[in-house]
Protein backbone atom coordinates (compact mmCIF):
# COMPACT_ATOMS: atom_id res chain seq x y z
CA UNK A 1 0.00 0.00 0.00
CA UNK A 2 3.04 2.22 0.92
CA UNK A 3 4.69 1.74 -2.43
CA UNK A 4 1.30 2.67 -4.18
CA UNK A 5 1.04 5.88 -2.53
CA UNK A 6 4.75 6.41 -3.59
CA UNK A 7 3.95 5.52 -6.56
CA UNK A 8 0.88 7.73 -6.90
CA UNK A 9 2.70 10.89 -5.08
CA UNK A 10 5.46 9.92 -8.06
CA UNK A 11 3.05 10.60 -11.06
CA UNK A 12 1.20 13.57 -9.70
CA UNK A 13 5.07 15.07 -9.40
CA UNK A 14 5.73 14.42 -12.70
CA UNK A 15 2.40 15.71 -14.29
CA UNK A 16 2.62 18.55 -11.94
CA UNK A 17 6.20 19.47 -13.57
CA UNK A 18 5.20 18.28 -17.52
CA UNK A 19 1.75 21.09 -16.58
CA UNK A 20 4.03 23.43 -15.12
CA UNK A 21 6.62 22.79 -18.27
CA UNK A 22 4.09 23.06 -20.68
CA UNK A 23 2.55 26.71 -19.31
CA UNK A 24 6.11 27.82 -19.38
CA UNK A 25 6.19 26.95 -22.84
CA UNK A 26 2.88 28.12 -23.55
CA UNK A 27 4.03 31.60 -21.38
CA UNK A 28 7.16 32.16 -23.80
CA UNK A 29 5.48 32.02 -26.87
CA UNK A 30 3.24 34.45 -26.23
CA UNK A 31 6.00 36.64 -24.73
CA UNK A 32 7.91 36.35 -28.13
CA UNK A 33 4.44 37.05 -30.10
CA UNK A 34 4.04 40.03 -27.58
CA UNK A 35 7.79 40.89 -28.14
CA UNK A 36 8.35 40.79 -31.50
CA UNK A 37 4.74 42.67 -32.36
CA UNK A 38 6.11 45.57 -29.82
CA UNK A 39 9.58 45.58 -31.77
CA UNK A 40 7.81 45.77 -34.82
CA UNK A 41 5.24 48.61 -33.70
CA UNK A 42 8.06 50.81 -32.65
CA UNK A 43 10.10 50.49 -35.84
CA UNK A 44 7.37 51.63 -37.77
CA UNK A 45 7.13 54.20 -35.94
CA UNK A 46 10.19 55.14 -35.93
CA UNK A 47 10.71 54.95 -39.50
CA UNK A 48 7.51 56.56 -40.05
CA UNK A 49 9.03 59.41 -38.06
CA UNK A 50 12.84 59.99 -39.01
CA UNK A 51 13.03 58.56 -42.58
CA UNK A 52 14.21 60.95 -44.89
CA UNK A 53 11.30 60.54 -47.47
CA UNK A 54 7.78 60.14 -46.78
CA UNK A 55 5.86 56.67 -46.52
CA UNK A 56 3.37 55.59 -48.03
CA UNK A 57 2.09 53.79 -44.29
CA UNK A 58 -0.19 51.13 -46.54
CA UNK A 59 2.03 50.25 -49.16
CA UNK A 60 5.32 49.80 -46.83
CA UNK A 61 3.04 47.79 -44.24
CA UNK A 62 1.98 45.51 -47.42
CA UNK A 63 5.36 44.99 -48.71
CA UNK A 64 6.10 43.89 -44.94
CA UNK A 65 3.40 41.54 -44.64
CA UNK A 66 3.80 39.91 -47.94
CA UNK A 67 7.44 39.42 -47.34
CA UNK A 68 6.83 37.64 -44.00
CA UNK A 69 3.88 34.97 -46.12
CA UNK A 70 6.51 34.75 -48.97
CA UNK A 71 8.58 32.69 -46.38
CA UNK A 72 5.96 30.16 -45.71
CA UNK A 73 4.91 29.15 -49.11
CA UNK A 74 3.95 30.84 -52.34
CA UNK A 75 0.16 30.49 -51.42
CA UNK A 76 -0.10 31.97 -48.45
CA UNK A 77 -1.67 35.21 -48.82
CA UNK A 78 -2.38 38.41 -47.41
CA UNK A 79 -6.10 39.94 -49.47
CA UNK A 80 -5.82 43.63 -49.01
CA UNK A 81 -9.62 45.38 -48.96
CA UNK A 82 -9.27 46.75 -52.61
CA UNK A 83 -8.01 43.02 -54.31
CA UNK A 84 -11.42 41.15 -52.47
CA UNK A 85 -13.28 41.41 -55.67
CA UNK A 86 -10.54 39.59 -58.03
CA UNK A 87 -10.49 36.97 -55.25
CA UNK A 88 -14.43 36.64 -55.52
CA UNK A 89 -13.81 36.44 -59.30
CA UNK A 90 -11.46 33.30 -58.93
CA UNK A 91 -13.53 31.83 -56.49
CA UNK A 92 -16.80 32.14 -58.21
CA UNK A 93 -16.12 32.20 -61.75
CA UNK A 94 -18.35 35.38 -62.06
CA UNK A 95 -18.23 39.36 -62.07
CA UNK A 96 -19.40 42.41 -63.52
CA UNK A 97 -18.01 43.41 -66.71
CA UNK A 98 -18.27 43.89 -70.38
CA UNK A 99 -16.23 40.68 -71.33
CA UNK A 100 -13.02 41.06 -72.66
CA UNK A 101 -10.05 39.78 -72.42
CA UNK A 102 -7.28 42.71 -72.44
CA UNK A 103 -3.72 42.28 -73.26
CA UNK A 104 -0.81 44.65 -74.18
CA UNK A 105 1.06 44.96 -77.60
CA UNK A 106 4.16 47.03 -78.18
CA UNK A 107 2.48 49.71 -75.80
CA UNK A 108 -0.87 49.26 -77.25
CA UNK A 109 -3.89 48.17 -75.10
CA UNK A 110 -5.61 45.52 -77.35
CA UNK A 111 -8.85 43.84 -76.81
CA UNK A 112 -7.11 39.95 -77.05
CA UNK A 113 -10.30 37.60 -77.18
CA UNK A 114 -14.41 38.79 -76.28
CA UNK A 115 -16.70 36.43 -74.89
CA UNK A 116 -19.69 34.98 -76.96
CA UNK A 117 -22.89 36.90 -76.49
CA UNK A 118 -21.37 39.26 -73.32
CA UNK A 119 -21.92 43.18 -73.58
CA UNK A 120 -19.03 43.93 -75.37
CA UNK A 121 -19.76 41.51 -78.71
CA UNK A 122 -23.47 42.65 -78.41
CA UNK A 123 -21.93 46.63 -78.51
CA UNK A 124 -19.57 45.89 -81.45
CA UNK A 125 -16.69 45.76 -79.96
CA UNK A 126 -13.80 43.63 -81.70
CA UNK A 127 -10.71 41.30 -81.08
CA UNK A 128 -7.58 42.89 -82.24
CA UNK A 129 -9.62 46.62 -81.18
CA UNK A 130 -6.83 49.03 -79.68
CA UNK A 131 -8.58 50.44 -76.82
CA UNK A 132 -7.77 54.48 -75.76
CA UNK A 133 -9.88 55.95 -73.71
CA UNK A 134 -12.07 54.73 -71.08
CA UNK A 135 -15.40 57.07 -70.03
CA UNK A 136 -13.41 59.87 -71.80
CA UNK A 137 -9.89 59.34 -70.31
CA UNK A 138 -6.96 58.16 -71.98
CA UNK A 139 -5.48 54.54 -71.18
CA UNK A 140 -1.96 55.50 -72.69
CA UNK A 141 0.14 54.98 -69.53
CA UNK A 142 -2.98 52.32 -67.52
CA UNK A 143 -1.37 48.94 -67.16
CA UNK A 144 -3.46 46.05 -68.00
CA UNK A 145 -4.85 45.27 -64.23
CA UNK A 146 -6.18 49.03 -64.05
CA UNK A 147 -8.25 49.10 -67.56
CA UNK A 148 -9.62 45.97 -66.26
CA UNK A 149 -10.99 46.90 -63.26
CA UNK A 150 -11.93 49.86 -64.81
CA UNK A 151 -14.11 48.01 -67.14
CA UNK A 152 -15.57 45.80 -64.55
CA UNK A 153 -17.90 47.12 -62.26
CA UNK A 154 -21.49 46.85 -60.88
CA UNK A 155 -24.10 45.05 -63.17
CA UNK A 156 -26.52 46.94 -64.96
CA UNK A 157 -23.97 50.24 -64.86
CA UNK A 158 -22.77 51.86 -68.50
CA UNK A 159 -18.74 52.44 -69.17
CA UNK A 160 -18.00 54.35 -72.36
CA UNK A 161 -14.74 53.23 -74.50
CA UNK A 162 -13.54 54.52 -77.55
CA UNK A 163 -11.23 52.46 -79.39
CA UNK A 164 -9.39 52.42 -82.92
CA UNK A 165 -9.92 49.80 -85.07
CA UNK A 166 -7.72 48.54 -88.37
CA UNK A 167 -8.63 50.01 -91.50
CA UNK A 168 -11.15 52.41 -89.73
CA UNK A 169 -10.01 56.26 -90.04
CA UNK A 170 -11.71 57.57 -86.58
CA UNK A 171 -11.71 55.91 -83.39
CA UNK A 172 -15.19 54.09 -83.02
CA UNK A 173 -16.69 54.89 -79.51
CA UNK A 174 -19.13 52.29 -77.69
CA UNK A 175 -21.97 52.88 -74.80
CA UNK A 176 -21.90 49.16 -72.91
CA UNK A 177 -23.79 48.36 -70.09
CA UNK A 178 -22.11 45.87 -67.99
CA UNK A 179 -23.83 42.79 -67.32
CA UNK A 180 -22.87 39.37 -65.34
CA UNK A 181 -19.90 37.68 -66.86
CA UNK A 182 -19.80 33.67 -66.46
CA UNK A 183 -15.87 32.62 -67.14
CA UNK A 184 -16.88 29.62 -68.84
CA UNK A 185 -14.80 26.91 -66.88
CA UNK A 186 -15.43 24.17 -70.04
CA UNK A 187 -14.38 26.45 -73.00
CA UNK A 188 -15.32 23.92 -75.34
CA UNK A 189 -16.75 20.23 -75.86
CA UNK A 190 -17.41 17.82 -78.57
CA UNK A 191 -17.07 14.80 -80.20
CA UNK A 192 -13.51 14.13 -82.54
CA UNK A 193 -12.21 11.52 -84.38
CA UNK A 194 -15.54 9.76 -84.57
CA UNK A 195 -16.74 8.18 -81.27
CA UNK A 196 -14.24 10.59 -78.93
CA UNK A 197 -15.66 13.04 -76.54
CA UNK A 198 -13.65 15.52 -75.71
CA UNK A 199 -13.92 18.50 -72.36
CA UNK A 200 -11.72 20.95 -71.79
CA UNK A 201 -11.68 22.14 -68.47
CA UNK A 202 -9.48 25.30 -68.05
CA UNK A 203 -10.14 26.18 -64.18
CA UNK A 204 -12.38 24.93 -61.08
CA UNK A 205 -14.20 27.08 -60.10
CA UNK A 206 -17.73 27.59 -59.05
CA UNK A 207 -20.10 24.79 -61.21
CA UNK A 208 -17.14 23.68 -63.12
CA UNK A 209 -18.49 20.28 -61.76
CA UNK A 210 -21.54 20.54 -63.34
CA UNK A 211 -20.29 21.39 -66.81
CA UNK A 212 -18.26 18.89 -67.46
CA UNK A 213 -21.11 16.35 -66.08
CA UNK A 214 -23.61 17.86 -68.47
CA UNK A 215 -20.93 18.11 -71.14
CA UNK A 216 -20.65 14.00 -71.08
CA UNK A 217 -23.68 13.68 -70.68
CA UNK A 218 -24.54 15.38 -73.96
CA UNK A 219 -22.01 13.75 -75.81
CA UNK A 220 -22.49 10.70 -74.60
CA UNK A 221 -26.03 11.35 -76.12
CA UNK A 222 -24.29 12.20 -79.19
CA UNK A 223 -22.42 8.75 -79.45
CA UNK A 224 -19.60 9.21 -77.14
CA UNK A 225 -17.88 5.45 -76.71
CA UNK A 226 -14.69 6.95 -75.10
CA UNK A 227 -13.46 10.28 -73.12
CA UNK A 228 -10.52 12.79 -73.18
CA UNK A 229 -10.75 15.15 -70.40
CA UNK A 230 -8.20 17.44 -71.38
CA UNK A 231 -6.48 19.64 -67.89
CA UNK A 232 -3.39 20.79 -69.05
CA UNK A 233 -2.58 23.95 -67.48
CA UNK A 234 -5.35 23.92 -65.98
CA UNK A 235 -4.45 25.96 -62.24
CA UNK A 236 -6.75 24.11 -59.96
CA UNK A 237 -9.27 26.01 -58.07
CA UNK A 238 -12.41 25.22 -55.80
CA UNK A 239 -11.93 21.98 -53.82
CA UNK A 240 -15.29 20.76 -53.92
CA UNK A 241 -15.00 20.94 -57.81
CA UNK A 242 -12.48 18.51 -58.06
CA UNK A 243 -14.66 16.05 -56.48
CA UNK A 244 -17.78 17.00 -57.94
CA UNK A 245 -15.68 15.99 -61.13
CA UNK A 246 -14.17 12.64 -59.95
CA UNK A 247 -17.42 11.54 -58.98
CA UNK A 248 -18.08 11.91 -62.71
CA UNK A 249 -16.08 8.70 -63.15
CA UNK A 250 -15.72 6.90 -59.90
CA UNK A 251 -18.71 4.97 -57.75
CA UNK A 252 -20.72 6.55 -55.12
CA UNK A 253 -19.15 5.89 -51.87
CA UNK A 254 -15.27 5.91 -53.02
CA UNK A 255 -13.03 7.74 -51.14
CA UNK A 256 -11.59 11.03 -53.88
CA UNK A 257 -9.09 13.16 -51.19
CA UNK A 258 -8.92 13.70 -47.58
CA UNK A 259 -7.07 16.86 -45.96
CA UNK A 260 -4.91 16.73 -42.54
CA UNK A 261 -2.97 20.26 -40.96
CA UNK A 262 -2.51 21.26 -37.67
CA UNK A 263 -6.18 21.66 -36.82
CA UNK A 264 -7.27 18.21 -36.28
CA UNK A 265 -10.59 18.80 -36.70
CA UNK A 266 -10.53 20.42 -39.85
CA UNK A 267 -9.00 17.13 -41.02
CA UNK A 268 -11.81 15.17 -43.32
CA UNK A 269 -12.08 12.37 -46.28
CA UNK A 270 -14.28 13.23 -48.37
CA UNK A 271 -15.94 10.80 -51.27
CA UNK A 272 -17.96 10.68 -54.19
CA UNK A 273 -21.49 11.31 -52.98
CA UNK A 274 -23.44 11.36 -56.69
CA UNK A 275 -24.15 8.75 -58.70
CA UNK A 276 -21.37 8.72 -61.27
CA UNK A 277 -22.23 9.42 -65.09
CA UNK A 278 -20.20 6.48 -66.21
CA UNK A 279 -17.60 4.19 -64.13
CA UNK A 280 -16.25 2.06 -67.47
CA UNK A 281 -16.39 4.70 -70.21
CA UNK A 282 -11.96 4.74 -71.40
CA UNK A 283 -11.07 7.69 -70.44
CA UNK A 284 -7.57 9.90 -70.74
CA UNK A 285 -6.71 12.79 -69.04
CA UNK A 286 -4.39 15.09 -70.51
CA UNK A 287 -2.00 17.21 -67.89
CA UNK A 288 0.90 19.44 -68.05
CA UNK A 289 3.74 21.01 -66.25
CA UNK A 290 1.13 23.25 -65.14
CA UNK A 291 -1.69 21.64 -64.35
CA UNK A 292 -2.20 22.20 -60.09
CA UNK A 293 -3.89 21.78 -57.30
CA UNK A 294 -7.30 20.21 -57.88
CA UNK A 295 -6.01 19.04 -61.33
CA UNK A 296 -3.81 17.12 -59.57
CA UNK A 297 -6.75 15.39 -57.47
CA UNK A 298 -8.96 14.86 -60.82
CA UNK A 299 -5.77 13.16 -62.05
CA UNK A 300 -4.33 11.81 -59.08
CA UNK A 301 -8.29 9.83 -58.13
CA UNK A 302 -8.24 8.48 -61.36
CA UNK A 303 -4.71 7.28 -61.82
CA UNK A 304 -5.15 5.41 -58.46
CA UNK A 305 -8.22 3.81 -58.86
CA UNK A 306 -6.98 2.62 -62.55
CA UNK A 307 -9.66 4.61 -64.08
CA UNK A 308 -8.13 5.82 -66.75
CA UNK A 309 -4.40 6.65 -68.48
CA UNK A 310 -2.81 10.26 -68.07
CA UNK A 311 -0.96 11.53 -71.11
CA UNK A 312 1.23 14.58 -70.90
CA UNK A 313 3.89 15.47 -68.65
CA UNK A 314 4.23 15.86 -64.75
CA UNK A 315 2.18 17.78 -63.26
CA UNK A 316 2.75 21.05 -60.98
CA UNK A 317 3.27 19.43 -57.23
CA UNK A 318 0.53 21.90 -55.51
CA UNK A 319 -0.77 19.30 -52.33
CA UNK A 320 -1.29 21.99 -50.23
CA UNK A 321 -5.57 23.11 -49.01
CA UNK A 322 -6.11 26.78 -48.70
CA UNK A 323 -8.76 28.18 -46.56
CA UNK A 324 -9.53 32.33 -46.07
CA UNK A 325 -9.28 33.53 -42.65
CA UNK A 326 -11.10 37.23 -42.59
CA UNK A 327 -8.93 40.18 -40.65
CA UNK A 328 -9.81 43.63 -40.19
CA UNK A 329 -10.72 46.21 -42.42
CA UNK A 330 -12.48 44.23 -44.75
CA UNK A 331 -9.11 41.83 -45.88
CA UNK A 332 -8.25 38.29 -45.66
CA UNK A 333 -5.71 36.22 -44.93
CA UNK A 334 -5.75 33.11 -47.56
CA UNK A 335 -3.61 30.74 -45.70
CA UNK A 336 -2.09 27.19 -46.42
CA UNK A 337 -3.84 24.86 -43.48
CA UNK A 338 -3.54 21.48 -44.82
CA UNK A 339 -1.98 19.04 -47.66
CA UNK A 340 -3.94 16.68 -49.34
CA UNK A 341 -4.12 13.20 -49.88
CA UNK A 342 -5.44 11.29 -52.56
CA UNK A 343 -6.64 7.31 -52.22
CA UNK A 344 -3.59 5.70 -52.78
CA UNK A 345 -2.58 7.80 -49.58
CA UNK A 346 0.23 10.03 -51.68
CA UNK A 347 0.52 13.27 -51.32
CA UNK A 348 1.51 15.19 -54.15
CA UNK A 349 3.16 18.26 -53.00
CA UNK A 350 6.33 18.88 -54.68
CA UNK A 351 8.64 18.49 -51.79
CA UNK A 352 10.63 21.77 -52.54
CA UNK A 353 8.44 23.87 -54.35
CA UNK A 354 10.47 26.88 -54.17
CA UNK A 355 12.73 25.82 -56.45
CA UNK A 356 11.67 25.13 -59.85
CA UNK A 357 12.62 24.69 -64.04
CA UNK A 358 11.87 28.21 -66.38
CA UNK A 359 8.54 26.02 -67.81
CA UNK A 360 7.12 25.46 -63.91
CA UNK A 361 8.26 21.71 -63.86
CA UNK A 362 9.44 20.29 -60.89
CA UNK A 363 12.24 18.72 -62.37
CA UNK A 364 13.84 15.73 -61.17
CA UNK A 365 13.51 14.67 -57.59
CA UNK A 366 16.03 12.08 -56.26
CA UNK A 367 14.67 8.77 -55.82
CA UNK A 368 15.73 8.19 -52.08
CA UNK A 369 13.40 11.22 -51.24
CA UNK A 370 10.40 9.49 -52.53
CA UNK A 371 8.26 6.79 -51.02
CA UNK A 372 5.98 4.07 -53.20
CA UNK A 373 2.39 3.60 -53.33
CA UNK A 374 0.34 1.58 -55.23
CA UNK A 375 -3.00 1.69 -57.40
CA UNK A 376 -5.92 -0.22 -57.02
CA UNK A 377 -4.81 -2.67 -59.25
CA UNK A 378 -1.10 -3.10 -57.88
CA UNK A 379 0.78 -0.33 -60.04
CA UNK A 380 3.54 1.39 -58.41
CA UNK A 381 3.30 5.31 -58.16
CA UNK A 382 5.37 7.41 -56.31
CA UNK A 383 4.91 10.83 -54.16
CA UNK A 384 7.80 13.68 -54.33
CA UNK A 385 5.84 16.10 -56.01
CA UNK A 386 3.04 15.97 -59.30
CA UNK A 387 1.31 13.06 -60.49
CA UNK A 388 3.44 11.43 -63.46
CA UNK A 389 1.85 10.56 -66.36
CA UNK A 390 1.08 7.14 -67.69
CA UNK A 391 2.12 8.22 -71.21
CA UNK A 392 4.84 10.32 -71.08
CA UNK A 393 4.78 13.06 -74.48
CA UNK A 394 7.69 15.67 -74.41
CA UNK A 395 6.14 18.99 -74.94
CA UNK A 396 8.50 20.42 -77.64
CA UNK A 397 7.11 23.97 -77.04
CA UNK A 398 7.45 26.90 -79.72
CA UNK A 399 10.88 27.90 -81.29
CA UNK A 400 12.30 30.98 -80.32
CA UNK A 401 11.32 32.84 -83.54
CA UNK A 402 7.68 31.92 -83.09
CA UNK A 403 7.32 32.74 -79.96
CA UNK A 404 8.70 36.29 -80.41
CA UNK A 405 6.08 36.56 -83.17
CA UNK A 406 3.74 36.18 -80.94
CA UNK A 407 5.21 38.49 -78.36
CA UNK A 408 5.75 41.18 -81.08
CA UNK A 409 2.17 40.76 -81.85
CA UNK A 410 2.69 39.74 -85.80
CA UNK A 411 0.80 37.27 -85.56
CA UNK A 412 -2.22 38.86 -83.87
CA UNK A 413 -2.02 41.66 -86.15
CA UNK A 414 -1.54 39.73 -89.17
CA UNK A 415 -4.72 37.76 -88.30
CA UNK A 416 -6.87 40.72 -87.46
CA UNK A 417 -5.75 42.39 -91.01
CA UNK A 418 -6.90 39.42 -92.65
CA UNK A 419 -10.17 39.56 -90.75
CA UNK A 420 -11.12 42.90 -91.96
CA UNK A 421 -9.87 41.86 -95.73
CA UNK A 422 -12.08 38.74 -95.54
CA UNK A 423 -15.03 39.65 -93.65
CA UNK A 424 -17.62 37.36 -94.77
CA UNK A 425 -15.83 33.85 -95.14
CA UNK A 426 -16.76 31.27 -92.26
CA UNK A 427 -13.77 28.96 -92.55
CA UNK A 428 -14.27 25.59 -90.32
CA UNK A 429 -11.96 25.82 -87.64
CA UNK A 430 -11.41 21.73 -88.57
CA UNK A 431 -10.88 22.50 -92.29
CA UNK A 432 -9.19 25.67 -92.67
CA UNK A 433 -5.08 25.63 -93.18
CA UNK A 434 -2.63 28.63 -93.88
CA UNK A 435 -2.25 27.77 -97.76
CA UNK A 436 1.82 28.27 -99.00
CA UNK A 437 0.39 31.39 -100.49
CA UNK A 438 -0.81 32.70 -97.50
CA UNK A 439 1.90 32.20 -95.94
CA UNK A 440 4.39 34.06 -98.41
CA UNK A 441 1.86 36.75 -98.03
CA UNK A 442 2.92 36.73 -93.56
CA UNK A 443 6.48 36.51 -94.98
CA UNK A 444 6.39 39.12 -96.67
CA UNK A 445 4.54 41.38 -94.62
CA UNK A 446 6.67 40.53 -91.57
CA UNK A 447 9.91 41.02 -93.11
CA UNK A 448 10.21 44.87 -93.09
CA UNK A 449 9.79 44.60 -88.98
CA UNK A 450 11.82 43.83 -86.40
CA UNK A 451 11.23 40.72 -84.41
CA UNK A 452 14.87 40.19 -83.96
CA UNK A 453 15.34 37.33 -80.93
CA UNK A 454 17.64 35.25 -79.22
CA UNK A 455 17.82 31.83 -79.25
CA UNK A 456 19.09 29.60 -75.86
CA UNK A 457 22.02 28.42 -78.10
CA UNK A 458 23.28 32.27 -78.52
CA UNK A 459 22.68 32.73 -74.68
CA UNK A 460 25.56 29.47 -73.97
CA UNK A 461 27.68 30.94 -76.36
CA UNK A 462 27.75 34.72 -74.55
CA UNK A 463 28.16 32.59 -71.28
CA UNK A 464 31.14 30.40 -73.04
CA UNK A 465 32.79 33.82 -73.75
CA UNK A 466 32.71 35.39 -70.56
CA UNK A 467 33.87 32.06 -68.96
CA UNK A 468 36.67 31.75 -71.51
CA UNK A 469 37.89 35.05 -70.94
CA UNK A 470 37.90 34.57 -67.18
CA UNK A 471 39.85 31.52 -67.82
CA UNK A 472 42.30 33.63 -70.21
CA UNK A 473 41.55 31.33 -73.11
CA UNK A 474 39.44 33.13 -75.14
CA UNK A 475 42.48 34.41 -77.32
CA UNK A 476 42.59 30.74 -78.43
CA UNK A 477 39.08 29.73 -79.55
CA UNK A 478 37.82 33.33 -80.21
CA UNK A 479 38.07 31.91 -84.09
CA UNK A 480 35.83 29.37 -83.56
CA UNK A 481 33.40 31.22 -81.58
CA UNK A 482 33.18 33.72 -84.58
CA UNK A 483 32.48 31.23 -86.74
CA UNK A 484 30.09 29.59 -84.78
CA UNK A 485 27.91 32.78 -83.99
CA UNK A 486 28.22 33.70 -87.95
CA UNK A 487 26.61 29.93 -88.63
CA UNK A 488 23.88 30.57 -86.51
CA UNK A 489 22.75 34.03 -87.60
CA UNK A 490 22.90 32.34 -90.87
CA UNK A 491 20.61 29.87 -89.98
CA UNK A 492 18.32 32.57 -88.37
CA UNK A 493 17.93 34.29 -91.62
CA UNK A 494 15.78 31.00 -92.34
CA UNK A 495 13.96 30.43 -89.55
CA UNK A 496 10.77 31.13 -91.25
CA UNK A 497 11.05 28.76 -93.27
CA UNK A 498 12.06 25.98 -91.04
CA UNK A 499 9.76 26.52 -88.31
CA UNK A 500 7.06 27.33 -91.02
CA UNK A 501 4.75 24.38 -89.66
CA UNK A 502 4.25 25.72 -86.34
CA UNK A 503 4.16 29.23 -87.26
CA UNK A 504 1.28 28.30 -89.73
CA UNK A 505 -0.53 26.80 -86.35
CA UNK A 506 -0.27 29.81 -84.28
CA UNK A 507 -1.63 32.16 -87.45
CA UNK A 508 -4.73 29.15 -88.14
CA UNK A 509 -5.27 29.86 -84.55
CA UNK A 510 -5.49 33.24 -84.04
CA UNK A 511 -7.22 33.67 -87.30
CA UNK A 512 -9.95 31.18 -86.43
CA UNK A 513 -10.48 33.39 -83.10
CA UNK A 514 -11.76 36.47 -85.12
CA UNK A 515 -14.31 33.99 -86.63
CA UNK A 516 -15.18 31.58 -84.02
CA UNK A 517 -13.77 33.18 -80.45
CA UNK A 518 -12.02 30.81 -78.12
CA UNK A 519 -14.22 27.42 -78.66
CA UNK A 520 -12.43 28.13 -82.77
CA UNK A 521 -9.19 28.78 -81.48
CA UNK A 522 -9.19 25.24 -79.36
CA UNK A 523 -11.46 23.42 -82.54
CA UNK A 524 -8.64 24.38 -85.26
CA UNK A 525 -5.50 23.13 -82.59
CA UNK A 526 -6.62 19.68 -82.36
CA UNK A 527 -5.00 18.74 -85.67
CA UNK A 528 -1.15 19.30 -84.51
CA UNK A 529 -1.96 18.44 -80.89
CA UNK A 530 0.41 15.95 -80.43
CA UNK A 531 -0.78 14.91 -77.08
CA UNK A 532 -4.53 14.89 -78.04
CA UNK A 533 -3.32 12.46 -81.19
CA UNK A 534 -1.47 10.45 -78.48
CA UNK A 535 -5.07 10.28 -76.93
CA UNK A 536 -6.70 9.13 -79.24
CA UNK A 537 -4.59 6.41 -80.37
CA UNK A 538 -4.46 5.08 -76.89
CA UNK A 539 -8.06 5.17 -76.62
CA UNK A 540 -8.42 3.52 -80.26
CA UNK A 541 -6.06 0.92 -79.34
CA UNK A 542 -7.94 -1.57 -75.99
CA UNK A 543 -5.04 -3.57 -75.68
CA UNK A 544 -2.30 -0.47 -75.52
CA UNK A 545 -4.96 1.12 -73.24
CA UNK A 546 -5.58 -1.79 -70.72
CA UNK A 547 -1.66 -2.61 -70.73
CA UNK A 548 -1.08 0.39 -69.00
CA UNK A 549 -3.29 0.25 -66.45
CA UNK A 550 -2.21 -3.25 -65.63
CA UNK A 551 0.32 -4.24 -62.98
CA UNK A 552 3.78 -4.75 -65.04
CA UNK A 553 4.86 -8.16 -64.33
Amino acid sequence: MKLSNKVIITLLAIGMIALVSFQVKKNDRYFEIIKNLDVFTTLYKELNTYYVDEINPTEIMETGIEAMLESLDPYTNFIPEDRIEDYRIMSTGQYGGIGTTMGEIEGRHVVMMILEGAPAEIAGVKIGDELIEINNNSVKDYSTDEINKLLKGQIGTEVDVKVNRKGVKKPLNFEINRDRINIESVPYYGLISGDIAYIRLTEFSSGAGASVRSALVELKGQGAKKVILDLRGNPGGLLNESIEISNIFIPKGLEVVSTKGKIEEWNKTYTANKNPVDVNIPLAVLISNNSASASEIVAGVMQDYDRGVLVGQKSFGKGLVQATRPLSYNSQLKITTAKYYIPSGRCIQAIDYSHRNKDGSIGKIPDSLKSEFKTRAGRVVFDGGGVSPDHAVVNKGYAPITIQLIKKGFIFDFATEYYYQNVDLKPDPKAFNISDDLYKEFTKWVSGRNYSYTTSTEEMIKELKETANQDKYFDFIEEEIAALENEIENHKKEDLEVFQLEIKRALKEEIISRYHKRQGMIESSFENDEEVEEAIMLLNDKNQYKNLLQVKN
